[in-house]
């Protein structure tokens, strides 16, 4: 991209996990930076940075912070978005939003570049990163929604702590070392929500990942139905979810059933994947191998494996999908769409 315009980029939520890992792609990827802005609350301002040799000082995020940013990348959470995403259009900047804010706003696009990045220039100064868990899948599916369409998808998803942030990461690891040394352990931090009740993710597992909506879904669950069929653009696809949290430090796990509207042909499944972007196809059971989210954790890939024909319906498929929720779940699709308008700009 060095034929490019440099462009000024603020990071809001430079010191979370995200935000970290947003600006080491910015470096990797040699974005066409012409002045880089770290954004942070008050208690993470005068954080220092290293960005390309350079020392950035983290400064408070304030409705004034845009003034001359073109592109700011947001994951600092949804309220953060809220309060600041609008000023930061006021100034001329495109917003890339990690968090729920906008996700579901009909004059929003939620964007996965490999899925309908042609939907990304319909943005009136936001754009939406679709939760972890759906941009992994729908990655996933769309070359068998494009080759024989898709009637339903219930998906049960094993996701990582990570996704509850630093403060669950370290959790799991002082609980780890509680049972192994035989202490009592005391649960403080998930599930998230705003309820007292926490449970002990160590050697667990907890059906629940964020708050339960009056339908006995949870938040995440839901969020996985009505984004799937947005950025799918097919309101007409059954989606089911049922999200668990257990102890993996990075890496989301899904075991997905999709019914095709056509026949199929396995063979061809596992063509479509092959050549899919984004998309490693990682299909060998006779050598035990398939997607892992250790081999995952550190990859922008969607992983893809044990696709097997499902026994009670000659339409139905069942796939295991992996990815790193920090890294294609997050961070790699901010930036991703954050280079197609730098291309396009």
């Amino acid at each position: 991209m060095s034929n490019q315009k440099l462009f000024n980029v603020a990071v809001v939520g430079a010191t979370g996990a995200v935000g970290e890992q947003i600006i080491g792609l910015l470096e990797k990827r040699n974005f066409p930076i012409a002045e880089l802005k770290l954004l942070s609350s008050a208690r993470s301002a005068g954080t220092k940075i290293v960005f390309k040799g350079k020392e950035h000082t983290v400064e408070e995020a304030t409705p004034d912070s845009f003034k001359g940013v073109e592109i700011a990348l947001f994951s600092a959470g949804g309220d953060v978005t809220k309060a600041l995403a609008p000023h930061a259009v006021e100034h001329g900047a495109v917003c890339i939003d990690n968090t729920n804010a906008y996700r579901m706003d009909p004059d929003t696009p939620l964007i996965v570049p490999e899925v309908n990045i042609d939907k990304v220039n319909e943005h009136k100064g936001i754009i939406a990163n679709p939760n972890c868990s759906t941009i992994q899948m729908v990655a996933a599916l769309k070359p068998l929604q494009d080759r024989y369409g898709i009637s339903r998808i219930i998906v049960s998803t094993y996701q990582a702590v990570s996704g509850a942030g630093s403060l669950a990461i370290g959790e799991l690891l002082r609980q780890t070392r509680e049972v192994l040394d035989g202490n009592d352990v005391n649960p403080a931090i998930l599930p998230v929500g705003s309820l007292p009740v926490k449970h002990q993710i160590a050697f667990n597992a907890i059906p629940q990942i964020d708050k339960f909506q009056d339908n006995g879904y949870t938040l995440e669950e839901m969020k996985m139905v009505r984004e799937t069929k947005k950025i799918l653009g097919d309101e007409s696809i059954d989606v089911t979810a049922t999200c668990v949290r257990i102890p993996v430090v990075y890496g989301h796990s899904e075991s997905v059933y999709v019914e095709l509207k056509n026949d199929y042909d396995l063979e061809d499944v596992k063509k479509l994947l092959e050549n899919a972007p984004g998309i490693e196809l990682v299909d060998d059971p006779a050598g035990q191998r398939y997607p892992l989210a250790t081999d995952a954790a550190g990859k922008p890939e969607v992983f893809v494996g044990r696709l097997r024909r499902d026994l009670g319906s000659s339409r139905g498929l069942n796939m295991w999908i992996v990815s790193d929720n920090l890294l294609k779940g997050a961070a790699w699709n901010a930036v991703q769409i954050a280079e197609y308008i730098a291309i396009e700009r």
